[in-house]
């Protein structure tokens, strides 16, 4: 069974990959401070990861990057959410949109695969609306104010959410492509 290693600091986003390629292939968990280089792009932010990841480790990896683009915020913290989450918190964000009417956003996730024959990256997205307040227990990140389809990703489970975010929509696409050429 081939194997590939996914590398990141997020033991969440490593449970979520692991589960979506389960009896398809092994899959690894590498935690790796990779460069993250300064971009609005999150593709060309995980194509950077991955060719960095594959030139250190010498195997198949995948790197992933997300953005959560807000409309009222003309798409900011986009490719900076983890900076901006890190810094002001989702309170911060909350204070941020207090009052304003439009709440509108995106999740935008480019999973990048690097193997000997290249640099393959494939994304995904999703639309919903930012809460006023946190709901539920699942998940992690901004997972408990962004609403999808009447509930926030932390009230969905982890299976359900496989299917469904953006990251789902993105590893998706990937593994679409992954059996056909690597499998």
């Amino acid at each position: 069974m081939n194997e590939i290693t996914v590398v990141t600091g997020n033991e969440n986003k490593a449970r979520e990959v692991a589960a979506f390629f389960e009896g398809i292939c092994s899959v690894d968990h590498i935690n790796m401070d990779l460069t993250e280089i300064q971009s609005d792009d999150v593709g060309q932010i995980a194509r950077f990861k991955a060719h960095e990841a594959y030139e250190l480790l010498k195997k198949p990896v995948i790197v992933d990057d997300t953005g959560f683009f807000i409309n009222a915020f003309k798409g900011f913290p986009g490719a900076y959410s983890a900076y901006v989450l890190d810094t002001i918190g989702i309170s911060g964000i909350l204070s941020l949109l207090a009052g304003l009417p439009d709440r509108n956003g995106t999740f935008v996730t480019a999973i990048a695969y690097a193997d000997s024959e290249g640099i393959f990256v494939f994304e995904g997205e999703v639309k919903g609306k930012v809460t006023k307040v946190p709901r539920g227990s699942n998940g992690f990140g901004y997972d408990p104010i962004f609403e999808y389809e009447g509930r926030t990703f932390a009230e969905i489970g982890l299976k359900e959410k496989s299917m469904i975010s953006h990251r789902a929509r993105a590893l998706t696409e990937f593994k679409k492509w992954y059996v056909q050429n690597r499998a």
